[in-house]
Protein backbone atom coordinates (compact mmCIF):
# COMPACT_ATOMS: atom_id res chain seq x y z
CA UNK A 1 0.00 0.00 0.00
CA UNK A 2 1.61 3.25 -0.70
CA UNK A 3 2.08 6.20 1.90
CA UNK A 4 -0.30 7.80 0.16
CA UNK A 5 -3.34 5.82 0.68
CA UNK A 6 -2.42 4.90 4.08
CA UNK A 7 -1.79 8.79 4.94
CA UNK A 8 -5.65 8.85 3.10
CA UNK A 9 -7.33 5.82 4.82
CA UNK A 10 -5.92 6.60 8.70
CA UNK A 11 -7.51 10.51 8.35
CA UNK A 12 -10.58 9.32 6.96
CA UNK A 13 -10.92 6.66 9.87
CA UNK A 14 -9.94 9.49 12.27
CA UNK A 15 -12.29 11.88 11.02
CA UNK A 16 -15.09 9.41 10.90
CA UNK A 17 -14.19 8.66 14.65
CA UNK A 18 -14.12 12.46 16.42
CA UNK A 19 -17.64 12.99 14.44
CA UNK A 20 -18.98 9.89 15.83
CA UNK A 21 -17.88 10.80 19.10
CA UNK A 22 -19.28 14.51 18.81
CA UNK A 23 -22.80 13.39 17.52
CA UNK A 24 -23.27 10.86 20.06
CA UNK A 25 -21.21 11.89 23.10
CA UNK A 26 -20.87 15.92 22.37
CA UNK A 27 -20.85 16.80 26.15
CA UNK A 28 -17.71 14.22 26.38
CA UNK A 29 -15.91 15.85 23.81
CA UNK A 30 -16.18 18.87 24.76
CA UNK A 31 -14.73 17.92 28.01
CA UNK A 32 -12.03 16.49 27.43
CA UNK A 33 -10.79 18.41 24.83
CA UNK A 34 -11.66 21.32 27.19
CA UNK A 35 -9.38 20.08 30.23
CA UNK A 36 -6.62 19.31 27.56
CA UNK A 37 -7.21 22.61 25.67
CA UNK A 38 -7.21 24.63 29.58
CA UNK A 39 -4.51 22.63 30.37
CA UNK A 40 -2.18 23.09 27.38
CA UNK A 41 -2.64 27.05 27.57
CA UNK A 42 -1.79 27.25 30.87
CA UNK A 43 0.95 25.17 31.59
CA UNK A 44 2.68 26.15 27.80
CA UNK A 45 1.35 29.39 27.18
CA UNK A 46 4.84 31.18 27.27
CA UNK A 47 5.29 28.25 24.70
CA UNK A 48 3.11 29.10 22.20
CA UNK A 49 4.01 33.53 22.89
CA UNK A 50 7.47 32.66 22.23
CA UNK A 51 6.98 30.21 19.29
CA UNK A 52 4.87 32.55 17.24
CA UNK A 53 6.83 35.54 17.79
CA UNK A 54 10.34 33.03 16.82
CA UNK A 55 8.65 32.08 13.77
CA UNK A 56 7.91 36.09 12.86
CA UNK A 57 11.01 36.88 13.47
CA UNK A 58 12.55 34.28 11.16
CA UNK A 59 10.47 34.75 8.67
CA UNK A 60 11.41 38.83 8.69
CA UNK A 61 15.01 38.02 8.58
CA UNK A 62 14.62 36.25 5.39
CA UNK A 63 14.03 39.44 3.44
CA UNK A 64 17.39 41.26 4.25
CA UNK A 65 18.97 37.98 3.99
CA UNK A 66 21.39 36.83 1.11
CA UNK A 67 18.25 34.17 0.60
CA UNK A 68 16.16 36.89 -0.36
CA UNK A 69 16.82 36.56 -4.34
CA UNK A 70 16.27 32.62 -4.44
CA UNK A 71 13.26 32.19 -6.73
CA UNK A 72 10.56 29.51 -5.76
CA UNK A 73 10.75 27.72 -8.85
CA UNK A 74 13.04 27.89 -11.78
CA UNK A 75 15.51 30.49 -12.15
CA UNK A 76 13.88 32.18 -15.54
CA UNK A 77 10.36 31.48 -14.00
CA UNK A 78 7.74 33.93 -13.65
CA UNK A 79 4.93 34.05 -11.15
CA UNK A 80 1.81 31.76 -11.92
CA UNK A 81 -0.73 34.23 -10.94
CA UNK A 82 -0.83 38.36 -11.14
CA UNK A 83 -0.38 40.58 -7.38
CA UNK A 84 -4.14 40.77 -7.46
CA UNK A 85 -5.33 37.19 -7.84
CA UNK A 86 -2.49 36.42 -5.17
CA UNK A 87 -3.56 38.51 -2.95
CA UNK A 88 -7.03 37.80 -2.80
CA UNK A 89 -6.23 34.11 -2.82
CA UNK A 90 -3.89 34.02 -0.18
CA UNK A 91 -5.85 36.40 2.39
CA UNK A 92 -9.31 34.66 1.20
CA UNK A 93 -7.64 31.15 2.34
CA UNK A 94 -6.21 32.70 5.44
CA UNK A 95 -8.65 34.68 7.30
CA UNK A 96 -11.01 36.49 4.70
CA UNK A 97 -14.54 35.23 7.15
CA UNK A 98 -12.62 35.49 10.39
CA UNK A 99 -12.33 38.89 9.54
CA UNK A 100 -15.91 39.52 9.00
CA UNK A 101 -17.25 37.67 11.84
CA UNK A 102 -14.96 39.57 14.21
CA UNK A 103 -14.66 43.10 12.38
CA UNK A 104 -16.85 44.31 15.25
CA UNK A 105 -17.10 42.07 17.67
CA UNK A 106 -13.69 41.52 18.98
CA UNK A 107 -12.97 45.05 19.08
CA UNK A 108 -16.31 45.56 21.48
CA UNK A 109 -15.39 42.69 23.42
CA UNK A 110 -12.08 44.21 23.78
CA UNK A 111 -13.63 47.83 24.77
CA UNK A 112 -15.94 46.05 26.91
CA UNK A 113 -13.39 44.25 29.02
CA UNK A 114 -9.63 45.62 28.25
CA UNK A 115 -6.96 43.90 30.11
CA UNK A 116 -5.19 46.92 31.01
CA UNK A 117 -7.60 49.50 31.19
CA UNK A 118 -10.99 50.75 32.34
CA UNK A 119 -13.64 49.32 30.03
CA UNK A 120 -15.98 52.43 28.40
CA UNK A 121 -12.79 54.88 28.07
CA UNK A 122 -10.53 56.06 25.51
CA UNK A 123 -7.81 54.30 26.80
CA UNK A 124 -9.73 50.94 26.54
CA UNK A 125 -11.04 52.14 22.95
CA UNK A 126 -7.35 52.10 21.97
CA UNK A 127 -6.55 48.63 23.25
CA UNK A 128 -9.49 47.34 21.87
CA UNK A 129 -7.66 48.21 18.16
CA UNK A 130 -4.62 47.87 19.29
CA UNK A 131 -4.94 44.31 20.34
CA UNK A 132 -7.69 42.88 17.46
CA UNK A 133 -4.84 44.11 15.15
CA UNK A 134 -2.10 41.65 17.30
CA UNK A 135 -4.09 38.81 16.80
CA UNK A 136 -4.75 39.08 13.22
CA UNK A 137 -1.51 40.94 11.92
CA UNK A 138 1.61 39.96 11.67
CA UNK A 139 2.19 37.00 14.08
CA UNK A 140 -0.70 34.63 11.94
CA UNK A 141 0.66 35.19 8.85
CA UNK A 142 4.09 34.94 10.31
CA UNK A 143 3.19 31.29 10.91
CA UNK A 144 2.11 30.84 7.79
CA UNK A 145 4.28 32.39 5.70
CA UNK A 146 6.45 29.64 7.30
CA UNK A 147 4.82 27.00 6.32
CA UNK A 148 4.41 28.30 2.87
CA UNK A 149 7.86 29.09 2.30
CA UNK A 150 8.98 25.74 3.16
CA UNK A 151 6.30 23.92 1.31
CA UNK A 152 6.84 26.18 -2.28
CA UNK A 153 11.07 26.02 -1.99
CA UNK A 154 10.65 22.44 -1.57
CA UNK A 155 8.17 21.60 -4.26
CA UNK A 156 8.99 23.88 -6.47
CA UNK A 157 12.98 23.95 -6.39
CA UNK A 158 13.81 20.93 -5.66
CA UNK A 159 11.05 18.99 -6.76
CA UNK A 160 10.17 17.15 -3.48
CA UNK A 161 6.25 16.10 -3.51
CA UNK A 162 3.59 19.05 -2.10
CA UNK A 163 3.47 17.38 1.57
CA UNK A 164 4.87 19.08 4.86
CA UNK A 165 7.04 15.81 5.47
CA UNK A 166 8.83 16.33 2.52
CA UNK A 167 10.76 19.44 3.91
CA UNK A 168 12.26 17.50 6.75
CA UNK A 169 14.30 15.64 4.00
CA UNK A 170 17.38 17.07 5.15
CA UNK A 171 16.95 16.35 8.95
CA UNK A 172 15.28 13.11 8.89
CA UNK A 173 16.24 11.39 5.46
CA UNK A 174 14.69 8.73 3.46
CA UNK A 175 12.70 8.34 7.10
CA UNK A 176 10.05 11.07 5.63
CA UNK A 177 8.52 8.29 3.43
CA UNK A 178 7.61 6.25 6.73
CA UNK A 179 5.97 6.52 10.07
CA UNK A 180 7.32 9.29 10.78
CA UNK A 181 6.69 11.10 8.01
CA UNK A 182 2.93 9.71 7.59
CA UNK A 183 2.42 10.66 11.28
CA UNK A 184 3.34 14.77 10.10
CA UNK A 185 0.86 14.53 7.16
CA UNK A 186 -1.87 12.89 9.29
CA UNK A 187 -1.62 15.46 11.82
CA UNK A 188 -1.85 17.91 9.57
CA UNK A 189 -4.83 16.95 7.87
CA UNK A 190 -6.66 16.29 11.42
CA UNK A 191 -6.13 19.80 11.95
CA UNK A 192 -7.28 21.18 7.90
CA UNK A 193 -10.65 18.83 8.30
CA UNK A 194 -11.80 19.64 11.79
CA UNK A 195 -10.44 23.37 11.66
CA UNK A 196 -12.83 24.04 8.88
CA UNK A 197 -15.12 21.70 9.91
CA UNK A 198 -15.92 23.86 12.47
CA UNK A 199 -15.92 27.14 10.42
CA UNK A 200 -18.38 25.83 8.11
CA UNK A 201 -20.50 25.07 11.27
CA UNK A 202 -19.74 28.73 12.60
CA UNK A 203 -19.92 30.26 9.59
CA UNK A 204 -23.25 28.70 9.06
CA UNK A 205 -24.53 30.04 12.33
CA UNK A 206 -23.67 33.66 10.97
CA UNK A 207 -25.43 33.53 7.71
CA UNK A 208 -28.73 32.31 9.66
CA UNK A 209 -28.37 35.03 12.16
CA UNK A 210 -27.69 37.68 9.60
CA UNK A 211 -30.98 36.37 7.64
CA UNK A 212 -33.29 36.64 10.62
CA UNK A 213 -31.87 39.88 11.19
CA UNK A 214 -32.68 41.02 7.72
CA UNK A 215 -36.13 38.90 7.43
CA UNK A 216 -38.10 38.48 10.48
CA UNK A 217 -39.97 35.24 9.47
CA UNK A 218 -36.60 33.54 9.42
CA UNK A 219 -35.49 31.80 12.62
CA UNK A 220 -31.98 31.30 13.25
CA UNK A 221 -32.21 27.80 14.16
CA UNK A 222 -30.81 24.59 13.06
CA UNK A 223 -33.00 24.19 10.22
CA UNK A 224 -32.24 27.28 8.73
CA UNK A 225 -28.23 26.37 9.13
CA UNK A 226 -28.64 22.94 7.42
CA UNK A 227 -30.35 24.35 4.50
CA UNK A 228 -27.55 26.74 4.80
CA UNK A 229 -24.82 24.20 4.51
CA UNK A 230 -26.16 22.45 2.18
CA UNK A 231 -26.10 25.04 -0.54
CA UNK A 232 -22.62 26.18 0.65
CA UNK A 233 -21.42 22.84 -0.08
CA UNK A 234 -23.14 22.25 -3.51
CA UNK A 235 -21.15 26.07 -4.51
CA UNK A 236 -17.64 24.90 -2.75
CA UNK A 237 -18.04 21.88 -5.00
CA UNK A 238 -18.98 23.08 -8.01
CA UNK A 239 -15.43 25.57 -7.31
CA UNK A 240 -13.50 22.97 -6.07
CA UNK A 241 -14.59 20.56 -9.20
CA UNK A 242 -14.05 23.62 -12.04
CA UNK A 243 -10.32 23.70 -10.64
CA UNK A 244 -7.80 26.43 -9.33
CA UNK A 245 -7.49 28.94 -12.21
CA UNK A 246 -11.61 29.11 -12.21
CA UNK A 247 -13.29 28.60 -8.87
CA UNK A 248 -11.10 29.67 -6.21
CA UNK A 249 -9.81 32.65 -8.26
CA UNK A 250 -12.47 33.84 -9.44
CA UNK A 251 -13.81 33.53 -6.16
CA UNK A 252 -10.87 35.21 -4.63
CA UNK A 253 -11.30 38.05 -6.79
CA UNK A 254 -14.92 38.41 -5.58
CA UNK A 255 -14.36 38.41 -1.95
CA UNK A 256 -11.81 40.98 -2.10
CA UNK A 257 -13.95 43.18 -4.16
CA UNK A 258 -16.73 43.10 -1.95
CA UNK A 259 -15.02 44.01 1.20
CA UNK A 260 -13.15 46.56 -0.47
CA UNK A 261 -16.66 47.79 -1.39
CA UNK A 262 -18.34 47.46 2.28
CA UNK A 263 -15.14 49.18 3.74
CA UNK A 264 -15.35 51.80 1.47
CA UNK A 265 -18.88 52.92 2.28
CA UNK A 266 -18.61 52.63 6.15
CA UNK A 267 -15.52 55.28 5.72
CA UNK A 268 -17.28 57.71 3.65
CA UNK A 269 -20.64 57.77 4.96
CA UNK A 270 -19.32 56.78 8.10
CA UNK A 271 -17.43 59.15 11.05
CA UNK A 272 -14.18 59.42 8.16
CA UNK A 273 -12.36 61.40 10.54
CA UNK A 274 -12.50 59.32 13.80
CA UNK A 275 -11.61 56.14 11.61
CA UNK A 276 -8.69 57.55 9.82
CA UNK A 277 -7.47 59.16 12.99
CA UNK A 278 -8.10 55.58 14.89
CA UNK A 279 -6.19 53.55 11.71
CA UNK A 280 -3.25 55.52 11.73
CA UNK A 281 -2.89 55.87 15.70
CA UNK A 282 -3.87 51.89 16.26
CA UNK A 283 -0.93 51.19 13.30
CA UNK A 284 1.20 53.30 14.94
CA UNK A 285 0.70 52.00 18.60
CA UNK A 286 0.86 48.43 17.13
CA UNK A 287 4.51 48.54 15.71
CA UNK A 288 5.60 50.37 19.03
CA UNK A 289 4.06 47.76 20.89
CA UNK A 290 4.87 44.88 19.43
CA UNK A 291 8.26 43.46 21.05
CA UNK A 292 6.12 43.67 24.26
CA UNK A 293 2.80 42.69 23.22
CA UNK A 294 4.39 39.08 21.99
CA UNK A 295 5.93 38.58 24.69
CA UNK A 296 3.68 39.56 27.24
CA UNK A 297 2.73 36.79 29.80
CA UNK A 298 2.10 37.11 33.60
CA UNK A 299 3.75 34.80 35.69
CA UNK A 300 0.61 35.07 38.32
CA UNK A 301 -1.93 32.80 37.24
CA UNK A 302 -5.04 34.24 38.92
CA UNK A 303 -4.57 37.61 37.80
CA UNK A 304 -6.98 38.92 35.00
CA UNK A 305 -4.63 39.85 32.72
CA UNK A 306 -3.40 35.97 32.76
CA UNK A 307 -6.85 34.92 32.39
CA UNK A 308 -7.68 37.28 29.12
CA UNK A 309 -4.20 36.19 27.52
CA UNK A 310 -4.95 32.94 27.86
CA UNK A 311 -8.65 33.43 26.17
CA UNK A 312 -7.51 35.68 23.72
CA UNK A 313 -4.37 35.51 22.55
CA UNK A 314 -2.81 32.19 23.06
CA UNK A 315 -5.87 30.63 21.70
CA UNK A 316 -5.71 32.75 18.98
CA UNK A 317 -1.72 31.75 18.46
CA UNK A 318 -2.99 28.06 18.99
CA UNK A 319 -5.63 27.99 16.32
CA UNK A 320 -3.51 30.06 13.73
CA UNK A 321 -0.96 27.18 14.14
CA UNK A 322 -3.87 24.71 13.98
CA UNK A 323 -4.74 26.60 10.49
CA UNK A 324 -1.31 26.89 9.06
CA UNK A 325 -0.72 23.24 7.48
CA UNK A 326 -4.29 24.11 5.33
CA UNK A 327 -2.92 28.12 5.11
CA UNK A 328 0.17 27.40 4.21
CA UNK A 329 -0.23 24.27 1.88
CA UNK A 330 -2.37 26.54 -0.32
CA UNK A 331 -0.52 29.69 -0.34
CA UNK A 332 2.53 27.93 -1.57
CA UNK A 333 0.51 26.52 -4.24
CA UNK A 334 -0.11 29.68 -5.52
CA UNK A 335 3.30 30.95 -5.06
CA UNK A 336 5.31 30.05 -8.06
CA UNK A 337 7.67 31.70 -9.16
CA UNK A 338 7.78 34.69 -6.27
CA UNK A 339 11.35 35.32 -4.77
CA UNK A 340 11.48 34.27 -1.19
CA UNK A 341 11.58 38.44 -0.59
CA UNK A 342 8.62 39.06 -2.33
CA UNK A 343 6.58 36.36 -1.27
CA UNK A 344 7.64 36.42 2.60
CA UNK A 345 6.62 40.56 2.26
CA UNK A 346 3.74 40.22 0.30
CA UNK A 347 2.20 37.57 2.67
CA UNK A 348 3.13 39.32 6.02
CA UNK A 349 2.76 43.32 5.14
CA UNK A 350 -0.70 43.15 2.50
CA UNK A 351 -2.49 41.08 4.90
CA UNK A 352 -1.88 43.08 7.93
CA UNK A 353 -2.40 46.63 6.10
CA UNK A 354 -5.82 45.72 4.73
CA UNK A 355 -6.63 43.91 8.68
CA UNK A 356 -5.73 47.68 10.37
CA UNK A 357 -7.74 49.23 7.43
CA UNK A 358 -10.73 46.65 8.21
CA UNK A 359 -10.71 47.34 11.97
CA UNK A 360 -10.54 50.81 11.63
CA UNK A 361 -13.98 50.70 9.63
CA UNK A 362 -15.67 48.15 11.29
CA UNK A 363 -14.13 48.07 14.62
CA UNK A 364 -13.84 51.85 15.05
CA UNK A 365 -16.96 52.49 13.78
CA UNK A 366 -18.39 49.84 16.36
CA UNK A 367 -16.66 52.00 19.06
CA UNK A 368 -17.88 55.20 17.75
CA UNK A 369 -21.35 54.05 17.85
CA UNK A 370 -21.20 52.62 21.61
CA UNK A 371 -19.16 55.96 23.03
CA UNK A 372 -21.02 58.51 20.95
CA UNK A 373 -24.35 57.03 19.96
CA UNK A 374 -25.53 54.53 22.38
CA UNK A 375 -26.38 52.00 19.39
CA UNK A 376 -26.48 48.92 21.91
CA UNK A 377 -24.25 46.51 19.85
CA UNK A 378 -22.48 44.62 23.09
CA UNK A 379 -26.12 44.20 24.51
CA UNK A 380 -27.29 42.97 21.66
CA UNK A 381 -24.09 40.64 21.39
CA UNK A 382 -24.40 39.61 24.85
CA UNK A 383 -28.28 38.91 24.44
CA UNK A 384 -28.28 37.12 21.03
CA UNK A 385 -24.26 36.14 20.47
CA UNK A 386 -21.46 37.71 18.50
CA UNK A 387 -22.47 36.76 15.01
CA UNK A 388 -25.11 39.32 15.40
CA UNK A 389 -22.50 42.20 16.24
CA UNK A 390 -21.68 42.83 12.65
CA UNK A 391 -25.60 42.93 11.41
CA UNK A 392 -26.90 45.33 14.54
CA UNK A 393 -23.37 47.78 13.69
CA UNK A 394 -24.54 48.08 9.81
CA UNK A 395 -28.35 48.77 10.80
CA UNK A 396 -27.55 51.83 11.88
CA UNK A 397 -26.08 53.28 8.27
CA UNK A 398 -27.64 54.59 5.26
CA UNK A 399 -29.20 51.83 2.98
CA UNK A 400 -28.45 49.10 5.62
CA UNK A 401 -30.62 46.51 4.35
CA UNK A 402 -28.30 46.51 0.96
CA UNK A 403 -25.24 46.69 3.39
CA UNK A 404 -26.49 43.76 5.39
CA UNK A 405 -27.02 41.63 2.20
CA UNK A 406 -23.68 42.47 1.01
CA UNK A 407 -22.00 41.56 4.54
CA UNK A 408 -24.06 38.25 4.22
CA UNK A 409 -22.72 38.10 0.81
CA UNK A 410 -19.35 38.46 1.54
CA UNK A 411 -19.60 35.95 4.51
CA UNK A 412 -20.87 33.29 2.12
CA UNK A 413 -18.03 33.81 -0.66
CA UNK A 414 -15.47 34.14 1.83
CA UNK A 415 -17.15 31.05 3.53
CA UNK A 416 -17.10 28.95 0.10
CA UNK A 417 -13.43 30.11 -0.93
CA UNK A 418 -12.16 28.70 2.47
CA UNK A 419 -13.77 25.35 2.13
CA UNK A 420 -13.13 25.04 -1.55
CA UNK A 421 -9.18 25.75 -0.53
CA UNK A 422 -9.51 23.16 2.46
CA UNK A 423 -10.50 20.47 -0.39
CA UNK A 424 -7.86 21.48 -2.79
CA UNK A 425 -4.93 21.72 0.38
CA UNK A 426 -6.84 18.11 1.90
CA UNK A 427 -6.40 16.20 -1.90
CA UNK A 428 -3.28 17.05 -2.08
CA UNK A 429 -1.98 16.18 0.75
CA UNK A 430 -3.71 12.56 0.74
CA UNK A 431 -2.60 12.12 -2.45
CA UNK A 432 1.07 11.98 -2.16
CA UNK A 433 1.12 15.91 -2.88
CA UNK A 434 0.00 16.24 -6.34
CA UNK A 435 -0.61 19.86 -7.49
CA UNK A 436 -4.16 18.85 -8.76
CA UNK A 437 -5.80 16.38 -6.95
CA UNK A 438 -8.48 14.50 -8.52
CA UNK A 439 -12.00 15.31 -8.60
CA UNK A 440 -13.12 12.47 -6.74
CA UNK A 441 -10.51 12.97 -3.54
CA UNK A 442 -11.35 16.67 -3.60
CA UNK A 443 -15.83 15.78 -3.55
CA UNK A 444 -14.46 13.15 -0.99
CA UNK A 445 -12.97 15.32 1.48
CA UNK A 446 -15.88 18.47 0.32
CA UNK A 447 -18.72 16.01 1.63
CA UNK A 448 -16.92 14.74 4.63
CA UNK A 449 -16.36 18.75 6.08
CA UNK A 450 -20.13 19.31 5.47
CA UNK A 451 -20.86 16.31 7.04
CA UNK A 452 -19.26 16.49 10.28
CA UNK A 453 -20.61 20.15 10.66
CA UNK A 454 -24.17 19.40 10.34
CA UNK A 455 -23.78 16.68 13.02
CA UNK A 456 -22.13 18.24 15.32
CA UNK A 457 -24.33 21.35 15.10
CA UNK A 458 -27.44 19.35 15.37
CA UNK A 459 -25.62 17.24 18.62
CA UNK A 460 -24.27 20.52 19.77
CA UNK A 461 -20.39 18.91 19.45
CA UNK A 462 -19.19 21.57 16.98
CA UNK A 463 -17.41 23.45 20.00
CA UNK A 464 -15.62 20.00 21.08
CA UNK A 465 -14.26 19.62 17.75
CA UNK A 466 -12.57 23.02 17.43
CA UNK A 467 -11.41 22.29 20.80
CA UNK A 468 -10.24 18.63 19.66
CA UNK A 469 -8.03 20.69 16.39
CA UNK A 470 -6.61 23.39 18.31
CA UNK A 471 -4.92 20.80 20.62
CA UNK A 472 -3.37 19.42 17.45
CA UNK A 473 -1.25 22.74 17.25
CA UNK A 474 0.59 21.81 19.84
CA UNK A 475 2.42 18.80 18.32
CA UNK A 476 2.59 20.49 15.33
CA UNK A 477 4.32 23.86 17.10
CA UNK A 478 7.09 21.50 17.54
CA UNK A 479 6.89 20.39 13.62
CA UNK A 480 7.27 23.97 12.62
CA UNK A 481 10.23 24.17 14.75
CA UNK A 482 11.60 21.64 12.54
CA UNK A 483 10.49 23.30 9.18
CA UNK A 484 12.57 26.56 10.36
CA UNK A 485 15.68 24.62 10.83
CA UNK A 486 15.61 22.17 7.69
CA UNK A 487 14.88 25.08 5.63
CA UNK A 488 17.54 27.03 7.08
CA UNK A 489 20.09 24.34 6.69
CA UNK A 490 18.60 23.49 2.98
CA UNK A 491 19.64 27.11 2.02
CA UNK A 492 22.80 27.45 3.69
CA UNK A 493 23.39 23.90 1.69
CA UNK A 494 21.90 25.37 -2.02
CA UNK A 495 23.74 29.06 -1.13
CA UNK A 496 27.15 27.81 -2.74
CA UNK A 497 25.73 26.19 -5.81
CA UNK A 498 23.75 29.45 -6.77
CA UNK A 499 26.47 31.53 -6.51
CA UNK A 500 28.23 28.84 -9.07
CA UNK A 501 25.09 29.60 -11.34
Amino acid sequence: MKSSKRVLIISLVIAVVFVLWGTFLPKHLTEITSNIQDFLQKKFGWFYLLSATAFLVFVVTMIFSRFGHIKLGKDDEEPEYSYLSWFAMLFSAGMGIGLVFWGVAEPLSHYADPPLAKEGTPQAAQAALVYSLFHWGLHPWGIYTLIGLGLAYFKFRKNAPGLISSIFTPLLGDRVHGPIGRAIDILAVFATVFGVATSLGFGAVQISGGLSFLFKGIENDFGTQLVIIIIVTFLFTLSALSGLDKGIKYLSNTNVLLAVLLMLFLFFVGPTNFMMNFFTTTLGAYLQELPQLSLRVTPFPESELSKWTQNWTIFYWAWWIAWAPFVGTFIARISRGRTIREFVIGVLAVPTIFSALWFAALGGGGIYSEMFQQAGIIEVMNEKGTEIALFKFLEQYPLSPILITLAILLISSFFITSADSATFVLGMLTTGGRLNPTKSIKLTWGVIQSAAAVVLLASGGLEGLQTASIIAAFPFTFIMIGIGISLYKTLQTDMPKLRRR
